[in-house]
């Protein structure tokens, strides 16, 4: 990566300022599902805290109590334990000191996984908003594994890595309740995974390691497939997040491009030409993400539709995983990847104490 010799005293505190404020995220889950009732159970090692008002249970399976119930009822929200039932404005779960604790959670009937993080519920517009409050590092790994594709090898998930944990760092507060929602609006997240996984290896290998731009970390953006070339933020009408993303060219997906067609409407042809990417989100949440899977794409009239042909998967922007996967397996490590896919950016770290960042340095390759 480029390192730079120097950094303003400035520039230093308002990196370890973003820094120290990233060791924790808080995740909203389940937010597709809009749930009005959930199940919270402790695993058969550890012992929940679940407090409602000013009372407070505790779920274990050696007392046979290890499942609280949680639902909505007009404003409030009703804890179930046992034969017991309150109702509170908000409950909070974690281990008996207050900190992360392994559980599962549950929408009944429809999703469940499990957690490592602190738990706490709301309830908005007449559905609960489950959240849960995680180390960073631990939301790292869960993305990782949830955003690449199996077999994906060490250095591509790396930089996977690298660039997941730039966007927490740097993008916090994207929605009002919590800092990022668990789909692909922010970053798509699962369950953590296995501690000897390949995508739990590749967060420890780069713990810590973040994009910066100028001095300041960046959210960095990444697509599945770009169609040859990356894009840039402002040729698809979004905010570039404090990174310009300069257009690079991706050889394998220049050489190896993802095809696709598909049938839509003219009237959402239109959209597409007038708004870029918020249309093809919009299209996709109401006709499926394979309508219209990329940015690159020709259309032709047909008698009652239009089709699409095109190449890539997603915006385009920032490191494409599957020409990373390529780099990867060509001989490339994780901060070449980084280095191609966004040039002039530089790598940085940080040292974490116990409760705060407390210094960085500029790591050369």
């Amino acid at each position: 990566m480029h390192v730079k010799k120097a950094v303003p005293l400035l520039s230093w505190l308002l990196l370890v300022s973003h820094l120290a404020s990233a060791q924790n995220v808080r995740i909203g889950v389940f937010e597709l599902f809009r749930p009005h009732e959930l199940t919270l159970v402790a695993l058969p090692d550890a012992a929940i805290v679940v407090r409602a008002g000013q009372q407070s249970f505790v779920l274990e399976w050696s007392s046979g109590g290890e499942v609280a119930r949680i639902r909505i009822s007009g404003d409030a929200i009703v804890l179930e334990v046992g034969s017991q039932t309150v109702q509170a404005s908000q409950i909070n779960a974690s281990s008996r000191s207050g900190s992360a604790v392994d559980f599962v959670l549950a929408v009944p009937g429809k999703i469940s996984r499990r957690y490592s993080g602190t738990f706490e519920v709301k309830s908005a517009l007449g559905i609960l908003v489950p959240i849960v409050g995680m180390d960073l590092e631990t939301a790292v790994a869960s993305v990782v594994q949830a955003e690449s594709a199996p077999n994906t090898s060490l250095e591509a998930l790396k930089a996977q890595a690298v660039a997941t944990r730039s966007y927490f760092v740097a993008a916090k507060g994207r929605h009002e309740d919590f800092d990022f929602c668990d789909t692909t609006h922010c970053q798509f997240l699962r369950e953590p995974p296995a501690p000897g996984s390949r995508a739990a290896l590749a967060t420890r290998s780069t713990q810590g390691l973040v994009l910066a731009y100028r001095d300041r970390p960046f959210a960095a953006m990444f697509t599945r497939s770009c169609s040859g070339r990356t894009r840039t933020p402002a040729e698809l009408g979004v905010s570039n997040h404090g990174y310009p993303y300069f257009p690079v060219v991706c050889d394998y997906c220049r050489t190896h491009p993802a095809h696709w067609s598909s049938r839509v409407s003219q009237d959402d042809v239109d959209r597409l030409i007038r708004f870029g990417e918020a249309a093809r989100l919009e299209i996709g949440r109401r006709l499926g993400w394979n309508a219209v899977p990329s940015n690159d794409f020709s259309a032709r009239g047909l008698a009652q539709q239009v089709l699409l042909e095109g190449s890539g998967q997603g915006h385009g922007i920032g490191l494409c995983q599957r020409g990373a996967r390529a780099m990867a397996t060509a001989g490339a490590d994780f901060r070449q990847i980084l280095d191609h896919y966004y040039p002039n950016a530089t790598l940085v770290t940080a040292n974490s104490g116990v409760r705060r960042w407390s210094a960085f340095q500029k790591v050369a390759e």
